[in-house]
């Protein structure tokens, strides 16, 4: 017969122990959060994909003093505004789902072309009766209609765009944004060097993001959806914005030395709003995945407390419980992580926490009744086990003050433990007290 101490060692090592098979259900975390990354990639592609707008720019071909290579000289309008409206549903394939887009945009824009271009080099010349107007969309795959663009009244369908068919953002590099350009003719307008008044109409669809570059010298967006949780990021962060239940409404107001780039120049000029993008993302606030991921990263400290809980009852009645029996407490706290897991892919994290919680609660209530062959013990495992899931839901609930809660949880633990071994004769081959202590009362 071992002492009382030596099963408490016991006991620490088997629950240090237990943390392996966890990080196998860490492993299928992984693999069901990149097979829903897989899912999204694909449904995502058939929609449109994540959407970068850039509103109606001017292209005049240039040809540089000594060289026969004519390369475009981009001028942005002096005032721009951008509204953009929003419908959006989810797709679902499996127990997977992606937050799918249709956005309606309408871009207005005022170019002066009254002076003289001022960051064209010396010597060099400007093809005005060849000038493009262009707008650009990062997949024109999610075009739902034909685009259409409106020069000082005089509407005018929107093609590929010859002066420059696409824009690449970051040299081409593996994930950079890449721009396909849109464009029409507007050689008599130009040529006349006076004010050009803009407008163009787009309908496109996509899938998670949505974002608008500030194509101006002064910049407005607005954008308004129907998406309850919508994340605001890019380059800058909206003036105004509103989110309610039914939907969210935001502005931009971006003035030209905010968004650090010439207001005509070189192609680079273009290249240059890289990374000021005006975005909003449809966000799924209830990532299943993310929520289980953290819950199984407390793993050691749930399944300790358990074991802890276990040997206090062991303790106070004197029953001495097998280690066998332990590792099926540690095994049906690993299996709580697959219930959970799978239950939360379908009904969310939270009803999947009390669902799989509370079997799992009922079963190791049960198993103490049987262990200790006591229906007041059971009672006792029930309501304990009871308090430490609620502990361990708000631990993650309450993401800022995890690591305070996981301390003082952990601190009350071995409190409690001092408290209830105080009399035990750790020497003891039984956990009963020894002659002349009295029998610790629970």
């Amino acid at each position: 017969m071992r002492s009382i101490g030596v099963k408490l060692l016991v006991v620490c090592g088997l629950a240090v122990s237990m943390t392996v098979p966890s990080l196998f259900v860490g492993g299928l975390i992984q693999e069901r959060t990149q097979r829903a990354a897989e899912v999204v990639r694909q449904i995502s592609g058939y929609s449109g994909g994540q959407q970068v707008f850039l509103g109606p720019s001017l292209l005049v071909p240039q040809k540089p003093p000594g060289s026969s290579t004519r390369c475009p000289y981009v001028v942005f309008p002096a005032a721009a505004s951008a509204v953009l409206r929003t419908t959006t549903e989810e797709r679902r394939r499996s127990v997977f789902k992606v937050p799918i887009f249709v956005a309606d945009l309408r871009f207005e824009a005022t170019f002066d072309l009254t002076g003289t271009p001022s960051a064209l080099a010396q010597g060099a010349e400007l093809d005005w009766d060849h000038a493009e107007m262009v707008v650009g969309v990062s997949n024109v795959r999610g075009a739902l209609e034909d685009a259409t663009l409106s020069a000082n009244g005089t509407v005018m369908p929107l093609g590929p765009a010859q002066t420059l068919p696409d824009v690449t953002f970051g040299g081409g590099e593996a994930g950079k944004l890449k721009l396909a350009l849109l464009g029409t003719r507007i050689n008599t307008l130009a040529a006349a060097r006076g004010e050009i008044l803009v407008n163009c109409s787009l309908r496109f669809s996509g899938a998670q993001r949505v974002a608008v570059l500030p194509y101006g010298k002064r910049t407005r967006v607005s954008v308004q959806g129907d998406w309850p949780d919508p994340g605001f990021d890019g380059g800058f962060l909206p003036a105004r914005r509103t989110i309610a239940k039914n939907g969210y409404a935001a502005e931009w107001l971006i003035p030209f030395i905010a968004r650090g780039v010439r207001a005509e120049g070189p192609l680079d000029s273009i290249t240059g709003l890289e990374g000021t993008e005006l975005g909003t993302s449809f966000v799924e606030v209830a990532d299943p995945y993310q929520a289980v991921n953290r819950c199984l990263k407390y793993a050691l400290l749930f399944v300790g407390l358990i074991f802890l809980c276990y040997f206090f009852l062991e303790v106070v009645t004197g029953k001495r419980i097998h280690p066998a029996q332990y590792v099926l407490v540690g095994v049906a706290q690993i299996i709580f992580y697959l219930l959970l897991l799978s239950l939360a892919e379908r009904i969310g994290f939270d009803g999947a926490f009390w669902l799989a919680g509370a079997a799992t609660v009922a079963l190791l209530s049960v198993n103490a009744r049987w262990v200790f062959d006591s229906s007041l013990q059971g009672l006792r495992a029930m309501a304990t086990f009871t308090a430490l899931y609620l502990v361990i839901f708000l631990l993650l609930r309450t993401e800022d003050n995890a690591l305070l809660i996981g301390a003082i949880t952990s601190f009350v633990a071995v409190a409690a433990t001092m408290y209830v071994t105080r009399k035990v004769d750790w020497y003891s081959s039984s956990s009963t007290p020894h002659a002349g202590q009295r029998r610790i009362i629970s």
